[in-house]
């Protein structure tokens, strides 16, 4: 749980529940990862975290995809997947050759220290996720969790359903195959 969240947490509605039953449960600890990730993003930047939040929700609502959640890890998954996707369109979007194209990789490393993230960056840091997720799902997840969403290595353990120990080593796997694709990416 994100420090400071509400305590709705402990009412979390029973299993099987849709998005509207789960959203005020997490509403509020999806603000605070949204304005986490917000807080990452270049100066000057137009989305409001809880526009994020909201086009999150509705993405969730929309897509076709489950509106069964079986708990709030899965729900929260969900909508880290939802943020990545939501940022990456609009870094695509502004990275058109109409807007300026042109863009060069950089590491993982930096960019999860970074507190502006360019376009670029996280379009090559999704490429990357996109490569990685065809091997290691389960470290995706966890990247996606605490690259877009902010949460800790435990937070993200336990909406993943994993030990701490192993969440650690998810990141560090995770890390260095991304620092070393992204480099590899970028000297070609």
């Amino acid at each position: 749980m994100v420090n400071g969240s509400s305590g709705k947490r402990a009412n979390l509605p029973a299993t099987g529940r849709s998005s509207a039953e789960m959203l005020p449960f997490v509403y509020d600890e999806l603000r605070k990862l949204a304005r986490f990730r917000m807080s990452q993003e270049p100066h000057g930047h137009t989305l409001q975290a809880t526009a994020l939040v909201h086009e999150v929700f509705l993405r969730l609502r929309s897509c076709g995809g489950s509106d069964n959640w079986d708990s709030r890890g899965h729900f929260l998954a969900a909508a880290a997947e939802a943020m990545r996707r939501i940022l990456v369109e609009r870094a695509r979007r502004k990275q058109t050759l109409k807007r300026g194209g042109g863009w060069q990789r950089g590491s993982l490393d930096h960019l999860c220290e970074a507190s502006d993230v360019s376009p670029a960056e996280l379009l090559a840091l999704d490429e990357s996720l996109t490569r990685l997720a065809e091997e290691h799902p389960e470290k995706v997840e966890l990247v996606k969790l605490r690259f877009f969403t902010g949460l800790t290595i435990q937070e993200s353990a336990e909406a993943l359903g994993v030990s701490v120990s192993t969440a650690n080593n998810y990141w560090a796997f995770a890390r260095s195959w991304l620092h070393l694709e992204m480099s590899e990416s970028a000297a070609d």
